[in-house]
């Protein structure tokens, strides 16, 4: 059976979230449209159950055909479910999409004349939807906050590395120059002793031979 021939289209008017049911009845496909840009994660919860709860379509073996196609009415995604289900898929083209869903209540309702209800729920984009989604941010932003803290210590760490390791650097610079100028000393002071040594050496021998004494 064709797209145009499902004898039933809606038109989503909201961009981030859709929430309706209609009526499913004897295999017939029933799809929606929606208008969704490239790349984006889109998810879709359903429930499906007889419009009399007291009905005895309301069988487990139930189920469900869910298709996705595209403007190019190329399937996207395509499987069988039970009466309840969550399936997400991500658009690869902006443009309309097609989700469509096909029941096999031919087998349990086609003799009781009755119609199935389907309660959609279609959500747009990274959105968290579920009852935990404040205690999830609430511990993300912890973490995020633990992280910041690591990173602000782990580069605290690391100047103070450089720093010591600059300190060492000038140490290391103010001690050879420091054994440069002892060594340097030490060979002055030592050829101050040996010139004075000989000077005195020449003086004692001058004066033993203006004595006669040599």
């Amino acid at each position: 059976m064709g797209l145009q021939g499902t004898g039933f289209f809606l038109q989503c008017c909201l961009m981030f979230a859709a929430a309706m049911y209609f009526d499913l009845r004897e295999e017939e496909e029933r799809c929606i449209i929606e208008e969704i840009p490239e790349n984006t994660l889109v998810t879709a919860n359903f429930l499906l159950e007889p419009w009399n709860l007291k009905s005895n379509s309301n069988s487990p073996h139930l189920g469900v055909t869910a298709t996705v196609r595209d403007s190019n009415l190329e399937v996207v995604m395509s499987k069988r479910f039970g009466k309840f289900a969550k399936f997400a898929f991500t658009s690869h083209a902006s443009g309309q999409h097609y989700l469509c869903f096909q029941t096999n209540s031919t087998r349990f309702s086609v003799f009781f004349g009755e119609k199935l209800k389907l309660h959609l729920d279609v959500q747009m984009g990274e959105h968290t939807t579920g009852p935990n989604a404040d205690k999830t941010k609430d511990n993300l932003k912890t973490l995020e906050e633990s992280l910041s803290h690591l990173i602000g210590q782990m580069t605290h760490i690391i100047r103070q590395q450089d720093y010591q390791r600059e300190k060492e650097d000038d140490f290391r610079q103010i001690g050879e120059e420091t054994n440069s100028k002892v060594l340097w000393w030490a060979v002055v002071q030592t050829s101050v002793l040996l010139s004075v040594g000989f000077w005195q050496m020449k003086r004692l021998k001058d004066f033993f031979i203006a004595k006669k004494l040599v």
